[in-house]
This record gives structure tokens, sequence and C-alpha cells, in this order.
């Protein structure tokens, strides 16, 4: 996996920000992130980043870093715009015929919309986990198999076969799977199902892997294995996760940016945000005064 890399542009950009926020469209749009939104080991920059649907004004001029060995939650009240900017990360809003983008977002210093990038593999590099488990119609193996084999990863079947076992071992599923390896994915129970698809994301060599809601649909017991599995892969993997379990974000996150009206109000680090919240409005929803 690529190490962060630093350049002296970005590094001058980022002096300046210490002292004052990416405030001049911010300031445009009457309002200023409350927070640091800098990672320390940056491996994602988002800068002054707008969506639109059409006339809808989705995101307003967010900035923010995805932070290596860090699990950064989005949090915030229903259409605020956090599952939107996750997928401004790896262009799944692409996908949407009326989506416009506008910003910056850089992966390790590379644009990620600028014409020349292979967004098949960006989508490698940037891995998403969905709310819904979604396996292939495949067996457990060929789920995990998949992308190693259309991005050339292997040379031969036994180095795919280690790249599945290790998947799957990572994603704390090996021991229940590996004599139902040719059995349908679509027959493991949801929650082996959704670390299924983690360990088919991890198995391509990820940079960055966005969970959007990956324990809604889960139960209790499964939903604890799903953020065991978080806390080892922080290890290695930047994390960003969208929840509405803000029970969930105290426990798996390290920092946490708050969304509102399509606008980050405020981002710190986890355990501040949650017992010194800074912003009325993060006040107002972490204590269920609305949300």
């Amino acid at each position: 996996m690529s190490q962060p890399s630093s350049t002296p542009a970005a590094d001058a950009a980022d002096a300046a920000a210490s002292a004052a926020p990416p405030a001049d469209q911010q300031a445009q749009a009457g309002y200023r992130t409350v927070g640091d939104y800098r990672a320390e080991k940056p491996v994602m920059r988002a800068r002054n980043v707008d969506v639109f649907y059409g006339e809808n004004h989705a995101i307003q001029s967010v900035s923010l870093d995805i932070g290596l060995n860090e699990v950064i939650a989005l949090i915030g009240p229903s259409g605020c715009g956090k599952s939107t900017f996750l997928r401004c990360l790896n262009r799944m809003n692409d996908t949407i015929e009326s989506a416009r983008v506008t910003g910056d977002i850089t992966l390790y210093d590379e644009d990620i919309y600028a014409k020349q990038m292979d967004v098949v593999m960006l989508r490698a590099r940037v891995g998403m986990v969905f709310q819904k488990p979604n396996p292939f119609p495949k067996s457990v193996y060929d789920n995990v198999a998949y992308g190693p084999r259309i991005h050339g990863l292997a040379r031969d079947r036994a180095e795919l076969d280690k790249i599945v076992q290790t998947s799957l071992e990572r994603a704390g599923l090996w021991s229940e799977v590996k004599d139902r390896l040719e059995e349908p994915g679509t027959g493991l129970s949801g929650g082996q199902q959704q670390r299924l698809c983690i360990a088919r994301t991890i198995a391509v060599s990820p940079e960055v892997i966005l969970m959007d809601e990956p324990c809604s649909a889960l139960d209790p017991i499964a939903t604890a294995r799903i953020e065991d599995l978080i806390d080892e892969l922080k290890r290695q993997y930047a994390i960003v996760i969208v929840t509405h379990s803000m029970q969930q974000a105290a426990r798996v996150s390290q920092r946490t940016a708050y969304f509102h009206l399509g606008k980050l109000i405020e981002v710190g680090d986890t355990d501040e945000i949650f017992t010194n919240p800074r912003h009325k409005l993060t006040e107002d929803y972490i204590t269920g005064r609305f949300g």
C-alpha cells in the first residue's frame, strides 16, 4: 500500500489552512466548519466540495481529510449529506445522471476527478461496503476472488487461494466458511454476508474503506462482530463510516464529523465531539433535541 506523500504545494496549503479554514466558499455559504478538518496522516483530502443533484445543492463547501489508521464517523440527521459526501470519495455519484461535483478530492495527492483517472481502479483503491449486504450470486470463493481476478492480482490458482483465505481470515469469516467455499454467498446469514462483502473489498488491497451504515440491517451480535472487525482493519486502512447510531460512532471512531443540511458543521476527536461539542447544532443533535 502506498504511504502518505507530501508536496510543497500541499504543505503550503495546509499551513495557510491552519491560520484560516477554507473560508472563501464557506463564507459565501454563510458558515464555517468548527474544528480542524485535517488528519495527521491524510490519505484523502477533500477541499471545498460541492455536490448538486440538478438544482438541489446537496453538499456545500465541505473540506475534510481521511486519515490513515483511523476511523472517521460521519453523523447527522437523515438527508444531511453524509452519504452523498461518502459517495464522492470513490465517484459513486458518477452513476447518477443529475449529479455534479465541484471542488478538489485527492487520494495520495492524485486528483480522483481528473480525466485520466481510471474509475474502476479508483473503486478498487477506495472500496465501499453498503448498507445492505450485497454478495454476488456466486460461490463464497468466487465472491472474494472476483476482484483479484479482474485486476490480475494473482499469478496462479495457488496465489488466488491464498488471497481468498487471507481476506476471509481478516474479515473474521474463514473458520465459518472454509468448508462452504463452493456454496452460494447468498446462503450465508446477514452478518456473514456483510463480512463476506468486507472480505471482497479488502481482497484487492484498497487504501480506503468506505462503509455506508454497514450494520443497520444486522442484529446486535452481528453488529458487534462488524465493529470488532472495523477496529482490526483500521490498523492497515483509512476507514470512513456513515452511521445513524451515535453509540456506534462513539465505539468505533477516533474522529467524528457532524453534517447538517449539506454542511459540515463540526469535526474533531470523537471523545470531544460527544462530551464537549462546540457548535449548538452538534450539541442539539447529540443530546437528542432533533434528528
